[in-house]
């Protein structure tokens, strides 16, 4: 979690649309409230793993408890109880695969690779691994690019 808010951080999101923290549990319940209260101008949108080819910039998100989260939707059930999660940040989704980093596994931020079907979407992960239980749409930096009004003085004889 820490290397994902450094992430976002360094990149210039303010922590009102992400909210930094060293738990991921506390950041994916700031982005399920906002995708609820917001959904049209939410910065990220969560889905089921199996409904979402994952795209660059998108939040991968894994429950590592004993007992896994199915999906976002039993999280936002969850009522902020912490859960050991891990997240990576998908850099790429091709030929089969889902290249994505993280952070803070074995000290270190690391690259991984995850298997998908022939449309993209995630296969399950094999069995004694972390379940995939979201992935979070990055919607930041959807708006066109911000252009200065006219300035009404500038056009006064």
């Amino acid at each position: 979690a820490a290397f994902i808010s450094f992430v976002m951080q360094t990149a210039g999101i303010d922590a009102r649309e992400f909210r930094p923290s060293a738990a991921h549990g506390t950041s994916i319940d700031g982005m399920i409230a906002d995708a609820r209260e917001f959904p049209h101008q939410a910065p990220f949108i969560p889905h089921r793993v199996r409904d979402r080819v994952a795209a660059p910039g998108d939040l991968l998100c894994a429950d590592r408890s004993s007992r896994p989260l199915a999906n976002w939707q039993d999280r936002a059930g969850d009522q902020g109880r912490f859960r050991p999660m891990h997240c990576d940040i998908v850099i790429r989704n091709h030929h089969g695969v889902v290249e994505a980093i993280g952070g803070n596994i074995q000290d270190a931020v690391t690259m991984a690779r995850f298997p998908t079907d022939r449309r993209g979407i995630l296969l399950p992960a094999p069995p004694g691994a972390p379940q995939w239980f979201a992935i979070f749409e990055n919607r930041l930096g959807r708006l066109p690019p911000w252009t200065a009004l006219p300035n009404p003085e500038a056009s006064r004889p």
